[in-house]
């Protein structure tokens, strides 16, 4: 695995970014927050996600992005992904996507994503900015939190894909509020184009349960969409 790490400026203090590089690289790009666990397991509770293993062995017919991984600001970290969400928003938005452009090519909306509450930042960075974050990869997301604020800023209509899976053995509110972002998506027209939804009757709250259900993530959310012809045939 060879990983490139780059150390940008958040808010007066230093924050590090490590950014993986497939095989078979796409235009493509997957931002992922609380970076200590997105690859190694070194640092995690459960082990890490491994993603660069997972998008090294995504079939051909799916795109491998670069991946992006953003390190948590530790005992900053659960205000960081919501109540200063905004300025981490910022933050991916100058300086971080101007970096990464000038370094490596890439085109098109950014994928958001993460677990916990790094999945509940990720659904509000693509509501917030669709344009930007065009798709958001929401595992076990904390859409509980802050008294479930983010059914406030439901969109009217389908803005990009969108990934939400959960487990049945986390915590009492975790799989009724996944479910119900589910049905509220349902109600403005998410279908199974822009919507998967994966509650898995076996899962818990950690990285090892996250790694397992990330390959079928990554396959819906970067598929490669099949090409059409002027005359409408394939």
């Amino acid at each position: 695995m060879i990983l490139h790490s780059l150390l940008l400026n958040y808010r007066n203090q230093p924050r590090r970014v490590r950014v993986f590089l497939p095989p078979r690289p796409s235009k493509r790009l997957l931002i992922l927050f609380d970076g200590q666990n997105i690859f190694e397991d070194h640092g995690s509770y459960a082990g890490g996600w491994h993603t660069h293993e997972v998008v090294a062995g995504l079939p051909k017919t799916v795109d491998q992005p670069l991946v992006v991984a953003l390190d948590h600001g530790h005992h900053h970290r659960n205000r960081e992904l919501w109540a200063d969400l905004p300025y981490l928003l910022d933050f991916l938005l100058h300086p971080l996507l101007p970096t990464l452009r000038d370094r490596w090519d890439f085109a098109g909306p950014v994928t958001l994503g993460g677990a916990s509450l790094g999945g509940l930042a990720a659904l509000a960075g693509h509501f917030r900015y669709p344009e930007i974050f065009g798709a958001a990869l929401c595992i076990s997301p904390s859409f509980w939190f802050d008294q479930g604020a983010i059914f406030r800023e439901l969109p009217s209509r389908p803005l990009g894909k969108v990934y939400i899976d959960v487990g049945r053995k986390e915590g009492r509110l975790m799989y009724p509020m996944a479910l119900r972002m589910v049905e509220e998506l349902q109600r403005r027209s998410f279908g199974e184009e822009e919507l998967l939804w994966r509650p898995d009757k076996r899962g818990r709250h950690n990285e090892a349960h996250w790694r397992r259900r990330l390959p079928k993530a990554l396959k819906f959310l970067f598929r490669r969409e099949k090409k059409v012809s002027p005359e409408g045939g394939p």
